[in-house]
């Protein structure tokens, strides 16, 4: 088909990667991502409603998760991301007829979403636009990988929708974010970090505004340094945000000089909003002139709430008028947009009036890129881990450890109320779970204990004993069991530093101990191959107390040790578990960077994790997720689990139950310090 043809360009330009010989089930957590029961809602921006709440109506389908919203240029349509299916795409919908609209109207053209992309690759799709003619799309796709590790796999792509030829717009190279479309259609702007590439950031990203045509992505200018997500108010004039010194995070306006053959440059640059509060994800239309529509938090404000801000007659914003305070004051609100005719502003939040809602899916079936070989799921729950039959997971809840069965039924039950963080089963003595309890992110001489739980009673939770194998000296912690069930491999921090030791799997330090390796740096989350013959890691021995972390494998009598994956200086590759054939591992990395603003989501420790695979020799790194949040902490069963979504019969803490990036309360301590999570 001419269709699919013309799709070469975009989904095939990578050469595909070694099909996987190991089956089963691959599951991971994403930080709080369960709990985004999102919705995409608008208001009249004019006039101005006297009922707010009672003029807001829900534009998406109340049971996907839909966020990052854009009208059409005839405003009749809403462009928006939605997950379905366990994968990204982008939609269209139509929007009510009228200024004010009716809920029921709203509801009803909710269901009518059809996908713009209907090929719908796996890779993250985000922030669209349509050229006033709608005939194309532009859009951020991680698609095509970057040319190296540790380089981010977004750029601007266009798709011309009734042929899907597909041209991208970014310079190879190059990561580009939160493209926007000028009111011609002639001009893109959007925030990138340069040819430099990413640079770590796990707060507010280190771009620059750049400007090229739409049509080709020619004539790209740097025209604001030090901004991000742009917004055009008419052909001449961006705002955008800007995090200065001072800790808060404003909106700036810049008038644009378009001198031919000379290029595009700004030829003023000014700050609309003032220190004291943060304002950002501006939006402007030219339907609109003189508001800008932003983000803020408030001091003494747990909650980031959508105000439009009166910018008419340059310098310092006059006047701000809350849109989304009077409507639902508990919740958070995100990424407002505003109609080209400037009638509405829209913006995506949780369901319902405030953070709350109905209980999220225990297993979310995610679309995996080697059905064959395995599907993919996430949990509503953090270091999960397998039964050896495959028929029951433990996970933990920070606090608590759970178990339930796989295919959902009986609900989640509590074994543990205090803090525990990793688990892995006994191969040969049932019902044993190991795991640590303890604060997490501790040092070396903090009291955490490897402990072995046997559940007992149909039900698991009834007849629970729990046995601590470590003798409270230092840090222990990421237990992992020989598949002979006689040994257990853990990270210990007794000696002044984090390195491995080899323990009695039943009667623990007091059966047998010795020490696998040693040295000034941290050996951590260890994983025993099924087969026994290796042992995986992560460790910054490249580079001690860095913060960065690479993936090692050694036998258990300790030999053999060698890399094998390193995403780059400064990175992060965590949480390897081995695959059923003990031939690949399965692990979170930053080795494709970030595929967003981190401003523009909820609150991720490490805004850049994602699932890849591995062939134990180093080759083959495949990436499992495309998406901008956190994803970390995978297990892999030999175990096929039908890629179907579990959750009818879980009773849990409701959805949105997740905080707004913690770095926007600049009176908080730092959280850098916990990225990586390694314990």
């Amino acid at each position: 088909m001419a269709r699919a043809a013309a799709l070469l360009l975009l989904f095939l330009l990578a050469a595909p990667a070694p099909a996987l010989a190991a089956s089963g089930t691959i599951v991971f957590t994403t930080l709080g991502r369960s709990r985004y029961a999102f919705d995409i809602f608008a208001l009249p921006l004019a006039p101005l409603p006297s009922s707010p709440a009672a003029a807001e109506v829900r534009l998406t389908d109340g049971a996907s998760v839909n966020y990052n919203g854009n009208f059409a240029p005839s405003s009749d349509s809403l462009l928006f991301v939605s997950e379905r299916n366990g994968t990204l795409n982008l939609y269209a919908s139509p929007v009510p007829s009228s200024a004010s609209g009716s809920r029921r109207e709203a509801l009803e053209v909710a269901d009518a979403a059809a996908p713009l992309l209907p090929w719908d690759p796996i890779a993250l799709k985000d922030r669209p636009s349509l050229t006033p003619d709608g005939a194309h799309l532009v859009y951020v796709s991680t698609a095509e990988p970057a040319v190296s590790q540790r380089r981010s796999w977004a750029a601007v792509y266009s798709t011309h929708l009734s042929s899907g030829a597909t041209r991208r717009l970014t310079p190879r190279g190059v990561a580009d974010f939160s493209p926007a479309v000028s009111p011609s259609g002639e001009w893109t702007a959007a925030a990138s970090p340069g040819p430099d590439g990413w640079g770590g950031e796990v707060e507010d990203l280190d771009t620059d505004i750049y400007v090229f045509r739409t049509s080709d992505g020619s004539r790209r200018a740097l025209v604001i340094r030090d901004g991000g997500w742009p917004t055009w108010a008419d052909e001449t004039t961006i705002f955008f945000h800007r995090r200065d010194s001072d800790g808060w995070y404003g909106v700036y306006r810049a008038t644009l000089s378009f001198a031919g053959d000379a290029g595009v440059s700004a030829a003023s640059v000014e700050r609309v909003t003032p220190p004291g509060f943060h304002a950002f994800t501006p939006a402007a239309s030219p339907g609109a002139p003189g508001l800008v529509a932003v983000a803020t938090r408030r001091p003494g404000s747990d909650y980031r709430h959508i105000e439009v801000i009166d910018v008419g007659g340059g310098g310092v914003a006059n006047a701000y008028l809350e849109v989304t305070l009077p409507v639902a004051p508990r919740a958070h609100h995100f990424n407002p947009f505003v109609s080209p005719d400037g009638a509405r502003v829209g913006y995506h939040r949780c369901r319902g009036s405030g953070n709350g809602g109905d209980a999220p899916l225990l297993l979310e079936s995610i679309k995996s890129p080697a059905p064959e070989a395995f599907s993919l799921f996430r949990i509503d729950g953090s270091y999960p881990s397998f039964s050896p039959d495959g028929k029951r997971i433990a996970f933990v809840g920070l606090p608590g450890l759970f178990v339930v069965n796989s295919d959902g039924s009986g609900g989640r039950r509590k074994i543990l109320s205090g803090n525990a963080f990793p688990t892995a089963w006994d191969w040969k003595r049932k019902g044993v779970i190991y795991t640590s309890i303890g604060p997490d992110f501790a040092s070396e001489r903090t009291e955490v204990d490897v402990v072995a739980v046997t559940l007992g009673g149909e039900d698991d939770s009834s007849s629970i004993s729990i046995k601590k194998l470590t003798a409270g000296r230092g840090n222990n912690a990421f237990p992992s069991p020989s598949p002979d069930g006689k040994w257990v491999v853990f990270r210990s921090g007794r000696s002044g530093h984090k390195n491995l030791y080899i323990m009695d799997a039943e009667d623990g330090e007091a059966g047998g101990l010795r020490r696998l390796t040693e040295g000034p740096w941290s050996d951590t989350m260890c994983n025993w191959s099924p087969d026994g013959e290796w042992i995986a890691f992560a460790s910054d021995r490249h580079d001690p107390g860095a913060g960065s972390f690479a993936m090692y494998v050694i036998h258990p009598n300790g030999t053999g040790l060698r890399r094998v994956v390193h995403s780059a200086d400064g990175g992060r590759t965590n949480h390897p578990w081995f695959s059923p054939d003990s031939k690949k591992l399965v692990f979170t990395s930053d080795y494709a960077a970030v595929s967003a603003e981190p401003v523009s989501n909820p609150h991720h420790y490490q805004p850049y994790g994602e699932i890849f695979t591995v062939n134990i020799d180093g080759s083959g790194i495949r990436r499992l997720t495309h998406n901008s949040f956190e994803d970390g902490t995978p297990a892999w069963t030999p175990y096929y689990l039908e890629p179907v979504d579990v959750g009818e019969t879980l009773q849990a803490s409701g959805t949105c139950a997740f905080e707004d990036c913690h770095w926007l309360n600049i009176d908080a301590q730092p959280h850098g310090l916990m990225c990586g999570r390694h314990g």
